[in-house]
């Protein structure tokens, strides 16, 4: 039976350092959620506590996602090409690390095909409401994390991005800021659009204050069909966002 009061919501790259918050939320708010991970190895989900709610799959096979989709109400996307850093580097000599992709984990399979793979299970599922997390950068082509590993990381992440606008589930597309390991729940958060908060001094944001902001937008309706770059003031100063209908009252651009 459904759960007539409780959304059913999966968590993608719930292995994943922005994912794993997500996921915990999720199980914390049982009253209103019924959370569950997809991850991509056995060790992932023993990391996250090995529950039988978190399946194991690979999104850039398409059959691999569609278990964990069916009969959920809505999608979380957290799922993103990772670049490693090559051996060898010795910051005491100067110059800048080399970066490069694992075979088969580029950008183009990761967050262009692997995306698109999660958003055609949902639409084929009936899935009501999509999450999808990318990066700010993505209006300048020849922004430096396209150069990483040359996998142009934003260029496929951006193409993800329009395919969800496109298909007609209702969408909510969070451009992050520069990501860090902090408390969530402790600073002022932004909203902004066409990378105009990456000519500020405010333009990182902590995971945990993504991974809320990934589940409250499911609450509200004025989150629905919205595209937002997301940052944040430092801790200590503004006003500490605790009134999240009001945030997504101020979104204007669907794409």
């Amino acid at each position: 039976m459904a759960d007539l009061n409780r959304t059913t919501v999966l968590v993608t790259g719930a292995g994943g350092r922005t994912g794993q918050i997500a996921y915990r939320k999720l199980k914390e708010r049982s009253d209103q959620f019924i959370g569950k991970g997809l991850v991509r190895t056995e060790e992932s989900k023993e990391k996250i506590g090995g529950a039988d709610d978190v399946f194991v799959g690979d999104i850039r096979d398409a059959d691999s996602v569609v278990p964990a989709i069916q009969g959920i109400d809505a999608l979380i996307i957290l799922t993103s090409a990772v670049p490693k850093m090559k051996p060898g580097f010795d910051p005491s000599k100067g110059g800048r690390p080399e970066f490069y992709y694992e075979d088969g984990a580029y950008p183009e399979q990761v967050d262009w095909i692997g995306q698109k793979n999660q958003i055609d299970a949902a639409k084929a599922s009936g899935v009501k409401q999509i999450v999808l997390v990318g990066s700010m950068g993505g209006t300048n082509p020849n922004h430096p994390l396209n150069s990483l590993g040359n996998g142009n990381i934003l260029i496929w992440k951006r193409k993800a991005e329009q395919y969800l606008a496109d298909s007609g589930i209702p969408y909510t597309i969070i451009r992050a800021g520069g990501l860090q390991d902090k408390e969530g729940g402790v600073r002022e958060l932004l909203i902004g659009k066409d990378d105009e908060l990456l000519q500020t001094e405010t333009k990182t944001i902590a995971r945990a204050d993504v991974a809320e902001v990934c589940i409250q937008a499911l609450q509200f309706e004025a989150a629905k069909f919205k595209a937002f770059d997301l940052a944040s003031k430092p801790e200590g100063t503004g006003t500490l966002t605790k009134d999240f209908k009001d945030l997504f009252s101020q979104l204007t651009t669907r794409f």
